[in-house]
């Protein structure tokens, strides 16, 4: 077999490779992107991206939507395009990463959660409109609020939005303190949120001289919020599910169709959140295997493929096909481990400066330094997932279990897919350490 690499110096395969390196950054794309890769779209039975679209463009009163998935699976990039596809529709649409406005692994309350929220929104409203007037006022009167009704003394009058989300993003300790500072003002900062949202709505229709025009805030990245260590981590997460399966009522706010992402775990521990506050959308990892098997799937594969394809033409002088659809098969179709694997393997081939195709040493070398990352597996941790592993079921036989089981979805260590029909297996590189 002839070595494609022999075409290219030394020093062009190592620019080649670290040009691949850097095309696999982790990071959410737009339609239209260079890299972007419309496998959903292509897919229209399975394009839940779509029937979220469909169902906001076709309500006629402002809701609630839900979006759910692993961290790694796209979800910012599919928020992207649902931007889009509601642009494109009429609609206005404001998009909010919430990792900019909130601490993500301490537990979440009502009103801390809305003052982020609501400041994100203002943000955005400032970057569409270039005024901040309506945020001043809003802020204006919430620091007031913050003063005189609450009575947090480390709140003076000139604090503004900018110290506050940076106090609320970085400092733990605040957030805590304005929790419970609060507890007894719940009511009135909903209040003043919902009456905050209604203000943005008018804006928006009168800038565009359509009192029917539909307003949309996509709220991203609520999922991420996590507990760090076994004591914090019920806490967290119970906060998360108070949030939303306590709170539905104030989470709707007037006139404005809001999409908020929530973790996977969510709806397995509350079935019944998509009646209470909205339909519940789920974007699960690229289905590589059959329906509740390890069969690989041509489909899924030829989706990898592509995206691949998408990043670097010359992945096939560097890797076989079957070299690619191991690591695909590997990483369990998901996108941000595939690209891990990838770059582990990429940044292996550039030190040893090995020939091309690369030996199948050097992907079984990074699939074990990804794999040293997830072991040990404790004993309680590995009986539960090999119940997982056999059923393809989340196997929650107890709420007291639910830091486990997110736990599980925050490390891969279980993978979520859906043909069809949702299920879960083990992340393909503990598979050995299971049996």
């Amino acid at each position: 077999m002839p070595d494609p690499s022999a075409k290219l110096s030394p020093q062009q395969q190592q620019a080649t490779l670290k040009r691949f390196f850097n095309a696999l950054k982790d990071e959410p794309l737009s339609p239209g992107d260079r890299y972007y890769v419309p496998y959903l779209d292509e897919n229209p039975g399975d394009d839940y991206i779509a029937f979220l679209s469909t169902e906001i463009v076709f309500s006629e009163a402002a809701g609630v939507n839900l979006l759910t998935g692993q961290r790694g699976t796209g979800k910012s990039t599919q928020l992207r395009r649902l931007r889009s596809m509601l642009e494109e529709e009429g609609s206005v649409v404001f998009l909010s990463d919430m990792r900019e406005y909130m601490h993500m692994t301490t537990a979440v309350e009502l009103t801390d959660f809305f003052l982020s929220i609501m400041g994100a929104l203002a943000e955005e409203v400032e970057k569409l409109y270039g005024e901040t007037i309506l945020s001043e006022g809003y802020w204006t009167r919430m620091i007031n609020f913050l003063q005189s009704e609450v009575r947090v003394e480390e709140i003076t009058a000139d604090w503004s939005w900018v110290k506050v989300k940076a106090s609320l993003r970085d400092d733990a300790s605040f957030r805590k303190r304005l929790q419970e500072q609060m507890r007894g003002h719940v009511a009135r900062l909903i209040q003043q949120s919902h009456g905050f949202a209604a203000e943005v709505v008018q804006l928006v229709r009168d800038r565009g001289k359509d009192p029917d025009k539909k307003v949309v805030f996509l709220v991203d990245s609520i999922e991420q919020i996590r507990g760090v260590g076994a004591e914090e981590a019920e806490s967290v997460y119970r906060s998360v599910e108070n949030l939303f399966s306590g709170h539905a009522d104030s989470l709707r706010l007037p006139l404005l169709h809001v999409v908020y992402t929530i973790p996977p775990w969510l709806p397995a521990l509350t079935p019944g959140l998509g009646a209470v506050l909205g339909t519940v959308h789920a974007l699960p990892s690229i289905h590589i295997y059959q329906t509740r098997s390890r069969q690989p799937d041509p489909v899924g594969l030829d989706i990898m493929r592509r995206i691949v394809e998408a990043r670097c033409t010359e992945w096939d002088q560097i890797f076989t096909n079957e070299q690619l659809e191991r690591i695909a098969l590997n990483t369990g179709g998901d996108l941000r481990e595939f690209f891990y694997l990838i770059k582990q393997c990429l940044t292996r081939a550039g030190s040893t400066r090995v020939s091309w195709p690369v030996a199948n040493a050097i992907i079984e070398g990074a699939e074990n330094n990804i794999r040293r990352g997830m072991l040990p597996i404790a004993a309680e941790d590995a009986v539960w997932l090999r119940r997982i592993a056999e059923t393809k079921a989340s196997e929650l036989e107890s709420v007291k279990s639910l830091p486990s089981l997110a736990r599980f979805f925050d490390t891969k260590l279980v993978l979520n897919y859906r043909n069809g029909e949702d299920w879960y297996d083990v992340h393909p590189l503990i598979r050995d350490a299971l049996s």
